[in-house]
């Protein structure tokens, strides 16, 4: 199948991409790495009258440090994220996700912004982005202004970006007391969209009691979820305690969660593999801290 006409353009800055957005609104639409947008426009399930190609806007790639954090730009590549030192070091929970994003090859293509831009509810990076409270960048011909993760995303497929407005970079925190980090989902096979999928980070203090804690569901809602309950059940305990106890704490994810059936799996199938996955990656991140102390 073909996509209906367009034209094309290729800017080579973000002033350049913005502008064009602006002039051309809602008939506009960026291309980063094409592994949605691409197969709509080809099957027709969506069009636009322009393509803004973004893959020449050199400003808009790579990984810095960042206040402690890191600064991703929007079209980093899934595979750089995936092997850049910086962000394994400073936000191992994103390191984590990303083997998890399709194939090799999708993720030699695929760009960090692109998958939070598109807001798909099963993709990894838009969980993980609010587990950890990360900053979406995002300019217009008006300036650049940061929009929160628990702001960003809206509904489904939908985000705080208005059709002039481009994101442009991704911002986090890096933790900086002890912590550990787990990520896994649910597919039928190896690279499918996931039928459900939890992000977890854990913190302790000096006592080693939870005096931070982060779980970010994926395909249990129109949008990524946070896990409230399990976060709030989970403050002040013991980590060993945690440990022990981590199915149960995670089968309270099932009261944040707000999953549909449909082909691929049911709504209560969703919630029961949901809430059993925060458990078990829960189980995972206590698993991680435990080790850590010992060695130390």
């Amino acid at each position: 199948m073909k996509p209906a006409p367009f034209q094309y353009h290729a800017p080579e800055t973000v002033a350049d991409a913005v502008g064009l957005l602006a002039e051309h609104g809602d008939g506009a639409k960026p291309l980063a790495g094409g592994q949605s947008l691409v197969p709509m426009l080809a099957m027709r399930l969506t069009r636009f009258d322009h393509i803004v190609d973004l893959n020449r806007v050199s400003e808009m790639f790579g990984v810095t440090a960042d206040n402690g954090g890191v600064r991703i730009g929007a079209m980093t590549r899934q595979a750089a994220v995936e092997h850049d030192g910086t962000i394994a070091e400073r936000v191992p929970l994103l390191h984590l996700a990303t083997p998890h994003i399709g194939h090799f090859q999708i993720r030699n293509r695929g760009t960090i912004g692109g998958s939070v831009a598109h807001a798909d509810p099963a993709s990894e990076y838009p969980a993980v982005m609010l587990a950890l409270d990360g900053t979406a960048e995002i300019a217009s011909t008006s300036g650049t202004r940061e929009v929160p993760a628990s702001e960003y995303f809206e509904s489904t497929f939908m985000t705080a970006l208005a059709p002039d407005e481009l994101l442009v970079g991704l911002r986090f925190a890096a933790w900086e007391q002890p912590a550990g980090f787990a990520f896994d989902e649910i597919a039928r096979r190896s690279g499918d969209f996931a039928l459900a999928g939890a992000a977890v980070g854990i913190g302790i203090d000096e006592a080693g009691r939870i005096d931070r804690a982060a779980v970010g569901m994926l395909g249990v809602g129109p949008t990524p979820l946070r896990a409230a309950s399990v976060e709030a059940a989970l403050m002040g305990l013991a980590a060993a305690d945690a440990g022990a106890d981590a199915a149960e704490i995670g089968r309270l994810a099932a009261d944040d969660m707000d999953p549909i059936g449909d082909i691929h799996a049911s709504e209560e199938y969703r919630r029961r593999a949901g809430s059993t996955l925060v458990g078990r990656v829960l189980g995972d991140a206590l698993a991680q801290l435990t080790t850590e102390a010992s060695d130390g």
